[in-house]
């Protein structure tokens, strides 16, 4: 059975969770995904307000004037009852397996899941192990149907296989840092 993915590589469901925690101001979410995620998503203020005007045409946020005393007005973000749906939606999903879905979309999950249960956190992680040693063992089936003369396949493939392998060895070190040791379980 092929597994169905919800989302994308957009930031646009990393800016769904921040709102998730509470409503902010477009200056205020720039400075939270630089201070959190500022190594897995690489935005410019533009950027974040072009897609939260994006999210707020499609209903999945709704955005408030404020107005200040002696400075412009700011407009504060709310998730909607859509943006919410979408956002936990692509939360419990996992990523597929290839290295940028990994690195960008499954990382940015693992903050949001963290910051709700470490239940939520443990099967988003193991959700992730089994999608990882799926696409793993679909390479494998690859290479070792390649004919020999293919090399350069052969070592596309390699590499890939790799990776996913460091990227499993990852995936337990994430479980370990982030899901305490159970009593009566080896913790080392």
């Amino acid at each position: 059975m092929a597994s169905s993915y919800v989302g994308s590589l957009s930031p646009e469901f990393a800016l769904l969770g921040l709102l998730s925690q509470g409503p902010a101001h477009g200056y205020e979410l720039h400075q939270k995904l630089h201070n959190e995620l500022g190594q897995i998503w690489h935005l410019s203020q533009s950027q974040i307000y072009n897609i939260l005007n994006r999210l707020e045409s499609k209903s999945y946020i709704r955005g408030k004037l404020q107005e200040q005393e002696g400075l412009p007005a700011k407009r504060l973000f709310r998730l909607t009852p859509s943006g919410k749906e979408r956002f936990e939606t692509w939360l419990r999903s996992p990523s597929r397996a290839s290295v940028r879905a990994i690195r960008v979309e499954f990382t940015t999950r693992l903050y949001f899941s963290n910051a709700v249960s470490v239940e939520m956190t443990r099967e988003l992680i193991g959700a992730q192990i089994h999608e990882t040693q799926a696409g793993l063992a679909r390479l494998q089936r690859m290479r070792k149907d390649l004919p020999p003369e293919q090399i350069f396949n052969q070592l596309g493939l390699e590499l890939r296989i790799r990776q996913l392998t460091s990227i499993l060895e990852w995936l337990a070190s994430c479980h370990k840092t982030l899901i305490p040791a159970q009593e009566g379980e080896d913790s080392g």
